[in-house]
């Protein structure tokens, strides 16, 4: 693609550095205690800017807690962690009307929803009514308790975990709910080397795991104004599209994934890509996205979006072949 010239109304690069400034420093004192997994950390910063929501899938073991944990401390953001469990009532994630003998009165308790980063661990634990009862929160960023409805934080983001192994007792994610997280990202093993450094960090029986605060809540809402003023080219624009088409109709480009995909992205596909492109660009200092960033975010924004067919999972085709068969066929702008 040509060189990309944002128009004059868009925030010049100085300015977007500028306000980035915090972003490396937040990347390096995350670095420090979490060990290889810089992608993910950014997935999660690209999440807070976004006001989107993550699906973790991994095994367990793999920090997926500490790092939701770190970058809390990092942002001296407030975090709660939730338990998904099958006898765990909506009650107990969003709170409860309390009844108080001598006073005759109720008053609210507020669940640990109230946060600003909420880990929902093993969130296909749960039964399907306090799925929805986070999910609802998730999207409407408000709940209702009792009579009276209360807004969640700003920001507000959950981190939600599966186990993609261990299937027993689970309750699987309705595709319509995996549609409102803007990632599901697979936290995969360590490196050799990485691994070595872990095992040097953490090999005690008492680890020094202090996080210092490098910024706080009130940079990351700012930021967003200028996010969101991220120039994105016609061209751009276009290229996001027929990626999203092309998961619906893949025989116009690719016939033999016809009969692998069984229903394509959402239009909520297409918008939280362009939203991520653009904070991905901001994280880079940049004022404008570029092809390269819709190419490296598309694999995580659509992985639980595209749905394959009973063909495609007894061949043993993953939707990330099937993301980059599509990607490798699509002209790039």
């Amino acid at each position: 693609m040509s060189e990309i010239v944002p128009p004059p109304a868009v925030p010049d690069s100085s300015s977007i550095e500028k306000a980035s400034t915090w972003v490396q420093p937040l990347r390096n004192e995350i670095g420090r205690v979490l060990v290889g997994q810089a992608e993910l950390v950014d997935r999660l910063l690209v999440a807070l800017l976004t006001n989107g929501h993550v699906l973790l899938e991994g095994v367990p073991g793999l920090a997926k807690t500490l790092a939701v944990r770190t970058l809390s401390s990092a942002l001296h953001a407030d975090f709660k962690r939730i338990q998904f469990t099958p006898d765990l009532l909506p009650a107990d994630v969003i709170g409860t009307m309390v009844y108080h003998p001598k006073e005759g009165s109720f008053t609210a308790r507020l669940g640990p929803i109230f946060a600003n980063l909420v880990l929902a661990d093993e969130i296909n634990r749960a039964p399907a009514k306090v799925q929805s009862a986070l999910l609802e929160a998730m999207q409407e960023r408000q709940v209702t308790i009792g009579e009276n409805t209360y807004k969640l934080p700003d920001p507000f983001m959950v981190l939600a975990t599966q186990n993609p192994i261990d299937q027993e007792g689970t309750y699987t994610l309705p595709e319509a709910q995996l549609d409102r997280f803007l990632f599901k990202v697979r936290v995969v093993y360590p490196t050799p080397a990485e691994e070595r450094r872990v095992l040097d960090a953490m090999a005690t029986s008492a680890p020094k795991l202090e996080v210092n605060q490098i910024t706080k809540t009130e940079d990351i809402v700012a930021s967003r104004t200028l996010v969101n003023a991220i120039y994105m080219d016609e061209k751009i624009r276009d290229y996001i599209v027929s990626i999203i088409q092309a998961t619906r109709t893949p025989d116009a480009y690719a016939p033999h994934l016809k009969l692998l995909i069984r229903c394509g992205a959402s239009p909520r596909g297409t918008i939280n890509l362009a939203l991520a492109a653009k904070a991905y660009a901001f994280l880079a200092g940049r004022n404008y996205v570029t092809p390269q960033d819709i190419k490296d975010l598309a694999p995580d924004i659509l992985r639980h979006r595209i749905l394959l067919s009973y063909e495609a999972e007894a061949e043993g085709v993953s939707s990330e072949d099937v993301i980059k068969q599509l990607l490798d066929k699509l002209p790039v702008p």
